[in-house]
């Protein structure tokens, strides 16, 4: 059980880290020009619903690997 518990904790780590960096280096830059004085809203808007977009990701990724790892354990 221990190791179904460790590999969980360590996919969990690693997406946390990847998607971190996917955050600040494809989302960061983004910039949108063209809309005045909303230019800052609206790029903030994009980045924001595709970060949570990510994390949606991240949640169901997780959820399937949860779900493979216990289902594996009870097997055994």
């Amino acid at each position: 059980m221990k190791s179904g518990l460790f590999g969980f904790l360590f996919a969990m780590w690693c997406l946390i880290i990847v998607g971190g960096g996917i955050v600040v280096l494809l989302l960061g830059p983004i910039s949108i020009s063209g809309f005045g004085e909303l230019d800052w809203f609206i790029s903030s808007l994009i980045k924001a619903i595709i970060a949570l977009i990510l994390v949606v990701i991240w949640i169901l990724i997780l959820s399937k690997i949860k779900n493979w790892m216990f289902k594996k354990e009870i097997k055994l």
